[in-house]
């Protein structure tokens, strides 16, 4: 059997097969073969961190310094909450410095040192509702969300888009200027609107593929610093 390293640790593990079942298809067992063999699905339960992706936030952040002390955070599409646990970590929040504030339209297990809401955040009064809990603008606003897929590859992708650059509408409504977004992205040739705009409102704009983004995987990270910007506040 092949052997694989978990994330931060010397230690080595033999590879799990997953055989298919009358309950369970080719395409699933091959899904579970892949959690039950990811060194981040390890350690993210070793942590306590809700998701694998905790570890996609951790990296951008120590690579471009984003979540700072004390900082105001906005989670869009916060479930199930492994974001948002780096979040507070990094900010403080969980020593009573920074706030974190997630927003879903699914329900979210509660989470100490954060709120979370059942809501849409393309909902009118949701920048006012979220800078109340926030009580303030926003310092980084967050999007590891991904649209609904139909299996054709150019609507999918425009989908995504449509969803990014929602989520941008969004962060201009609640970021303070010298702000920062941080938004999921998967690449296709439709980014570049998106990408020109980020670039008049921000001072530093970024594409960034984090190490725990699975190498197969055509998603990346644009993370814009220095907001320019702060028209809704």
């Amino acid at each position: 059997m092949t052997q694989k390293k978990t994330p931060g640790s010397g230690s080595r593990g033999l590879t799990v097969r997953v055989k298919t079942a009358k309950s369970r298809t080719v395409s699933s067992a091959r899904w579970l073969e892949r959690q039950l063999n990811d060194p981040y699905v390890a350690e993210a339960r070793r942590r306590g961190f809700r998701s694998r992706a905790a570890f996609k936030l951790e990296q951008l952040d120590d690579k471009l310094r984003f979540l700072k002390p004390g900082g105001r955070v906005v989670d869009l599409g916060a479930a199930p909450g492994g974001w948002t646990q780096v979040a507070i970590a990094r900010t403080g929040a969980d020593k009573g410095r920074g706030k974190v504030v997630g927003i879903d339209l699914l329900p979210i297990e509660p989470i100490a040192d954060a709120t979370l809401i059942e809501g849409d955040f393309l909902a009118e009064d949701a920048p006012d509702k979220l800078k109340a809990l926030l009580d303030g603008p926003a310092d980084v606003v967050l999007s590891d969300m991904a649209a609904s897929t139909v299996g054709h590859a150019r609507t999918d992708h425009l989908r995504i888009m449509a969803l990014a650059e929602a989520a941008y509408a969004f962060a201009q409504e609640v970021l303070a200027p010298g702000g920062a977004f941080v938004c999921k992205l998967f690449q296709g040739g439709a980014q570049q609107e998106l990408q020109q705009m980020l670039k008049q409102d921000f001072e530093t704009v970024r594409y960034v593929k984090p190490p725990a983004s699975r190498a197969e995987s055509s998603e990346t990270y644009i993370v814009a610093t220095g907001y320019r910007g702060g028209r809704g506040l």
